[in-house]
């Protein structure tokens, strides 16, 4: 998975990942300057005006203080220079210049990755307006205040030892293309308003996630969606849709679930797909014909599934693959086709049970095998098959976001299926 560059390899970037700079509000920290004291009974001086960079400084401050004061463990001093009003020479803390082009600058970044420390994260960081991205190794739950965070466009608490159910709280920032919330101990189920984000990348792997996987996945514009590594159950979404941003997705993971069922038909019509990985899930049934339209697809792994049949010609006849894994399945044979491949050292069968092939599965595991009694998957019975550019599907999903309803045009919403065939 290729990650993010570092934020200190994009901060001359910052004019445009933050897009608005906001007019910063009162600082309690100008209200000092209103008070004054009768000294023998002369009134105060008036105060000098607070400039809203002062202000949006004393904010900075005052939220950079608090995280440190939330911090319980600091085994490398990593927060030992976060001392005077000079928020940017604090260690781990990356300013750029006012995408307004003034010529203050304001706190764009955190990271203190390596720094092994250990805490909580505060509501103050939405003090923070401007911050595109937090990597630390805090723990606890993610504060409601990251609503706050208007301008943000990239959050990253990755690698963090975050718990609790789904953030909320991620859901109501406005202008989040970017959400990497991997590596942590987030529970409970995802809610398909997420989806309906406007993200572009959604990375949610590695946590402890479970239930179904709302079938609004497929409306989200992200084009990278990681669900891998979590507690997710019951079948792979088959619903997708073309109008709300299906059709942009190219990498999918859905790797070591616990997911059931049969490959869905629908998913050889995700135009744009390069990466799909459905491996060590619970997946039975033999692999429908429609996985022949990926004709995109470079990486396509199915290995340590419960997958059945012959594998067919069109799987190994995909232009673009590179790298094909159905090992550790039931599969009884294989095309030539596929033969070919396995010589370039693209294609990978090993523990299946095709007879004379080495390294597969012992014959009595084979036959002890139930199988699916010889019947494909197919989802919608009794239909012919149908041509890739033949077939027009479309989903309507109704989510919402902030009390605004979504779905795609022109469908109304609870998940309406139209399949064509000419």
């Amino acid at each position: 998975m290729r990650r993010r560059p570092p934020f200190h390899a994009r901060v001359a970037a910052a004019a445009v990942v933050l897009l608005l700079l906001s007019p910063a509000p009162t600082s309690q920290f100008g209200l000092g300057a209103a008070i004054g004291a009768w000294i023998n009974g002369a009134p105060p001086l008036s105060p000098s005006p607070v400039s809203s960079t002062e202000q949006g400084r004393g904010q900075e401050y005052a939220a950079l203080q608090a995280l440190k004061a939330a911090v319980t463990e600091d085994p490398r001093g990593a927060l030992s220079s976060w001392q005077g009003a000079n928020v940017c020479a604090y260690r781990g803390v990356y300013c750029s210049a006012s995408p307004d082009g003034a010529a203050a600058t304001v706190v764009a970044g955190i990271d203190l990755n390596r720094a092994n420390l250990r805490g909580t994260l505060p509501d103050a960081v939405s003090l923070l307006a401007h911050l595109t991205f937090l990597h630390n190794r805090l723990a606890g739950a993610i504060p409601d205040a990251l609503r706050d965070l208007q301008y943000l466009t990239e959050l990253d608490l990755s690698n963090n030892l975050f718990s609790g159910p789904f953030p909320a709280s991620t859901l109501l920032i406005p202008s989040l293309v970017y959400l990497d919330l991997r590596f942590n101990g987030f529970s409970g189920e995802l809610p398909p308003e997420i989806f309906a984000k406007n993200l572009d990348a959604l990375f949610l792997n590695n946590n402890q996630f479970e239930g179904q996987i709302p079938e609004a996945l497929w409306s989200s514009p992200a084009t990278v969606i990681t669900l891998a590594n979590n507690r997710f159950t019951g079948p792979v979404p088959a619903a997708y849709g073309y109008g709300a941003g299906g059709g942009r997705v190219r990498e999918v993971l859905f790797l070591n679930n616990n997911l059931t069922g049969c490959v869905p038909e629908a998913l050889g019509f995700l135009p744009s797909i390069q990466v799909l990985d459905l491996s060590y899930n619970a997946l039975t049934g033999h692999l429908p014909g429609t996985l022949s339209c990926m004709s995109g697809i470079e990486v396509l792994n199915m290995a340590h599934n419960q997958l059945t049949g012959e594998l067919p010609d069109f799987l190994c006849d995909l232009r673009r693959i590179t790298n094909l894994s159905v090992s550790f399945n039931f599969f009884s044979g294989i095309s030539q086709r596929c033969d070919q491949l396995a010589w370039r050292s693209v294609f990978d069968f090993v523990g299946n049970c095709v007879p004379g092939r080495d390294m597969q599965r012992p014959q009595p595991e084979c036959e002890g095998f139930p199988g699916d009694g010889g019947l494909s998957c197919l989802r919608i019975p009794g239909a012919r098959p149908v041509g890739c550019t033949e077939a027009a599907v479309s989903i309507g999903v109704g989510v919402s976001v902030g009390g605004l309803p979504f779905g795609l045009p022109g469908v109304a919403a609870g998940g309406v299926v139209t399949v064509t065939v000419p």
